[in-house]
């Protein structure tokens, strides 16, 4: 299954360096044929490398082992915007991807070779076509939250959609609680503290989600500052973020999963309440600290909950629970800044009807956002001592 995901990656990134763009619409259908194929590669890795690292880690060093890991994938995310601004300033777009291709080929390479070993006890298992089909409603959900939040699409059809969306989940969800051998057990659901661990991480990713799309807008919209400084901006909370994964492993081990927990939603609170009342300063320094704050929090949140979550599940299912942690928290992050994105258009609009400048307004929406994100984490923060050690 790694080979393959990462052969469906490769395959994806070298349709869309050779699409050539003279076939123009024809072309860009062919480029999402490729982006498409990347995101299902991405939808198998993601997931399992934290099956894989939960199943082979002893319970007592599944934290550590967890941070490691944000620390890698928070390094990706403070990494990958200077790299690829650099490489799409001095060379072409189509670059990006063959960066993307050479580094997928030499893992291929390594994992072909054998150098990448196969760690996972194997299973006999059929497809559940059914299923497959019935999931569909997650990509609709996900598309009607994406429209909602770019204002864009028929607001009838985006409702249409939308109830489309809910019955084939509701099929979907009678499907897996019927079948003997469900596409995704959802028995995972009835243990107490991953119910929370899922809860809980959702409401780490929309801070952590919702930082990455509304904080530019405030960059170019409030600061005028240039879309790259901007990017630039999120920058030293990804780092921020990258770094504290490690030591809040650590301290999950050590200390307990609720501590741990409780000081990441503690920071990511405050967070949201120093940008709320720092707005006003318009200063570029000051909404970067509140980023990182925000960010470091999540380190304290995301990771830990994931293994608190799998820590009480059996082995058979802890699969099952990384898979179901990540697309609940994909589908709520999308709702997540489709709210954000909809009460910031509705109440700056608004103000600006009420005679408020345009910078009054989006300040007044900016804040609005930023109370709404601190009622949801405070929610978190409240659901977070409810963790139970055993």
């Amino acid at each position: 299954m790694f080979l393959g995901a990462l052969i469906l990656f490769d395959l994806g990134s070298l349709i869309i360096v050779l699409t050539p763009l003279k076939l123009q619409s024809f072309g860009f259908a062919i480029m999402m044929l490729g982006r498409i194929l990347e995101a299902f590669a991405v939808g198998i890795l993601f997931p399992s490398y934290q099956t894989v690292l939960l199943t082979i880690t002893p319970p007592a060093k599944r934290g550590s082992t967890m941070g490691l890991a944000g620390l890698v994938m928070g390094s990706a995310l403070a990494c990958g915007p200077i790299i690829s601004g650099l490489i799409l300033k001095f060379f072409k777009w189509q670059s990006l991807f063959v960066v993307f291709i050479s580094l997928i080929s030499l893992v291929i390479i390594l994992a072909a070779s054998g150098f990448i070993k196969d760690v996972m006890p194997r299973h006999p298992s059929k497809l559940d076509w059914y299923s497959v089909f019935f999931s569909l409603g997650l990509i609709g959900l996900v598309y009607v939250f994406n429209s909602l939040a770019k204002g864009t699409g028929n607001l009838k059809v985006n409702l249409g959609l939308l109830v489309v969306s809910l019955v084939l989940l509701a099929l979907f969800v009678y499907r897996q609680l019927q079948a003997t051998s469900p596409l995704l057990d959802l028995r995972v659901l009835k243990s107490f503290n991953y119910d929370l661990a899922l809860l809980l991480t959702a409401c780490s990713y929309i801070a952590l989600i919702v930082v990455t799309i509304i904080f530019p807008l405030y960059y170019q919209g409030v600061l005028r500052v240039s879309p790259f400084i901007s990017g630039l901006a999120l920058v030293p909370g990804a780092v921020f973020l990258s770094l504290l994964n490690f030591l809040a492993g650590k301290l999950a081990d050590h200390l307990g999963f609720k501590p741990t927990i409780l000081i990441g939603l503690i920071m990511i609170s405050g967070g949201w309440y120093l940008t709320s009342n720092l707005l006003s300063f318009q200063s570029l320094t000051l909404m970067i600290i509140c980023a990182a704050i925000i960010e470091g929090g999540n380190a304290f949140v995301m990771m830990p909950a994931i293994t608190l979550g799998s820590n009480f599940l059996s082995p058979k299912l802890v699969s099952h629970g990384t898979a179901v942690i990540t697309t609940v928290r994909q589908v709520l992050g999308s709702a997540g800044v489709a709210l954000a994105t909809i009460i910031l258009t509705q109440v700056s609009d608004h103000q600006q009807l009420l005679g408020l400048t345009h910078l009054a307004a989006t300040l007044t929406a900016f804040s609005y956002v930023c109370y709404t994100m601190l009622v949801l984490e405070l929610c978190g923060l409240g659901l977070a001592l409810f963790i139970k050690s055993k």
